[in-house]
């Protein structure tokens, strides 16, 4: 076999190598799941029995990440695989800029062992990146006594590169999982406030009229009918915490598209509702999932504070932007007067901040009421 045939196979393989790595990759955004299958990728592909990896947590700790066949001296001993080592070492300190055998020597886990070590004797350490940032090291090592060709070494720096990104988006994924559930906590405390505890307010007010009507001896009609208005809160309020239940249980589009979830918020509202979409476009699944609350919202509002008889609904998409626009001719109010209270406002404004978006509220007593997101995508 000549040398250019040797090298092109050699070039075959380790892109045949990087693809299977690359698609373990793609089979899942969880932290554990990502690194504990490049690791035995890595392992199976390049024929390396063993191998661990270090991550740096939020507090540059490092821990123990993931495992492949540790040989009996290490995995009987788990105190052998905590704390500190010379690989970390190096790498925290900088001076493992790329791939690298360790022999048993230096390497502080193995050093001075004599049974139970499964024949290793050389392990390959690969430093782990994601945009400068340092993640980690990647440890990998053959059962027999060979150091790793630099072609090898090479290769699974590569392959480093590629579980760094995988890390870097898995946490992202997980900061990203955990502000949406910030979110959702701060929307429902929104709501809770807007529904639940005036209406209980209001109940209260009743309920205490009704009694101080019954010790000044007021007619009983007087005091029935402060009975049936705190009946008829109590149950407008029973319907809101209803509202709030299924908004938790079920995903806010439910499988549908925007459009499609729309319509069937239109049809739901307590007010008409005339629904105009102009142009389409797939979006992505947070921007739809805002727009959508952003309007349900809308027509909450409406359909509880502004006595209207006809709302327009239009939804506007194109190659860079999505516009929703919601117009009632209702009462209208203040904007000034009521944006420093009012939690529905509030949030909708701070859905279309975290949506890099544009919120604009137009209303005068009297005039109706027009709203106006504006996304970028």
């Amino acid at each position: 076999m000549t040398q250019t045939n040797a090298h092109k196979q050699r070039h075959e393989s380790d892109l045949a190598i990087l693809n299977k790595v690359a698609q373990e990759l793609n089979r899942s955004v969880e932290l554990h799941e990502a690194v504990q299958g490049v690791l035995a990728q890595a392992a199976a592909l390049l024929d390396l029995h063993t191998g661990w990896v270090w991550l740096l947590g939020e507090d540059e700790r490092p821990y123990l990440a993931a495992t492949q066949n540790l040989p009996p001296a290490l995995e009987d001993n788990p105190q052998k695989m905590a704390g500190d080592c010379f690989c970390l070492r190096t790498y925290r300190e900088g001076d493992l800029a790329g791939a690298a055998n360790v022999n048993v020597v230096e390497c502080s886990r193995l050093h001075g062992l004599v049974d139970g070590t499964g024949g290793l004797r050389y392990h390959a350490s690969i430093p782990l990146y994601a945009h400068g940032k340092k993640l980690g090291v990647l440890n990998v090592a053959s059962r027999d006594w060979r150091q790793l060709a630099p072609e090898d070494l090479q290769l699974l720096y590569t392959i480093g590169d590629l579980l760094g990104i995988a890390i870097e988006r898995a946490r992202l994924f997980d900061r990203s999982a955990q502000l949406g559930a910030v979110e959702e906590r701060n929307r429902l405390a929104r709501e809770i406030h807007d529904t639940l505890v005036q209406g209980l307010t209001a109940v209260s007010l009743q309920l205490e009229s009704a009694d101080a009507l019954l010790e000044a001896g007021a007619d009983p009609d007087a005091v029935r009918q402060k009975v049936e208005q705190a009946l008829h809160l109590t149950r407008a309020n029973l319907d809101e915490a209803r509202r709030s239940v299924m908004d938790l249980r079920a995903a806010p589009l439910q499988g549908r598209t925007l459009e499609e979830a729309l319509v069937v918020l239109a049809e739901q509202a307590d007010v008409a509702v005339d629904l105009q979409v102009t142009g389409s476009r797939p979006l992505p699944p947070r921007v739809e999932s805002g727009l959508y609350r952003i309007a349900q919202e809308a027509l909450t509002n409406i359909g509880r504070h502004a006595q209207a008889t006809q709302v327009t609904m239009m939804l506007t998409m194109t190659p860079d932007q999505v516009t929703l626009t919601v117009e009632d001719n209702g009462r209208g109010f203040d904007p000034e007067a009521v944006l420093e209270n009012k939690f529905g406002l509030i949030g909708m404004n701070e859905r279309v901040r975290l949506l890099d978006g544009r919120f604009r509220l137009e209303s005068s007593e009297g005039e109706g009421t027009r709203l106006e997101v504006v996304v970028p995508v």
